[in-house]
């Protein structure tokens, strides 16, 4: 079992920047294999931010490439997403998911979310 808790949302200028962190805790840590940042605006489906498989190159969203940074810390358990240049459209609750594979058994894992509000 991975517990997950997302810190660093709040409001922000456009074009401004910000950090979220999610904190990872719990059993099966060091068997997270994979890291996503997912984020849902009002009245939208989530959707998928960024992802970084554990021995792969990170992937992310069109609207968010080149702005955005995924990144993993193993030795503090945390999972981060740099934000930089955000835009109003920016605006939603973002989501830290994390997969877990033990042997044949894959699951995932979510956090409880973070808002993020781009407003001047």
């Amino acid at each position: 079992q991975v517990q997950l808790v997302e810190s660093g949302g709040g409001l922000v200028q456009p074009g401004g920047s910000l950090t979220l962190s999610c904190a990872a805790s719990g059993n099966g840590v060091r068997n997270i294999y994979m890291i996503c940042w997912y984020r849902q605006a009002p009245k939208k489906q989530r959707v998928l931010v960024a992802e970084k498989p554990q021995i792969a190159r990170p992937k992310y969203a069109d609207s968010v490439k080149d702005r955005f940074t995924i990144s993993r810390d193993n030795t503090k358990n945390l999972v981060t997403l740099h934000m930089n240049n955000l835009k109003p459209e920016s605006t939603a609750v973002y989501y830290c998911n994390v997969g877990v594979r033990v042997f044949d058994d894959v699951h995932d894992s979510w956090g409880q979310g973070t808002q993020v509000t781009v407003s001047s």
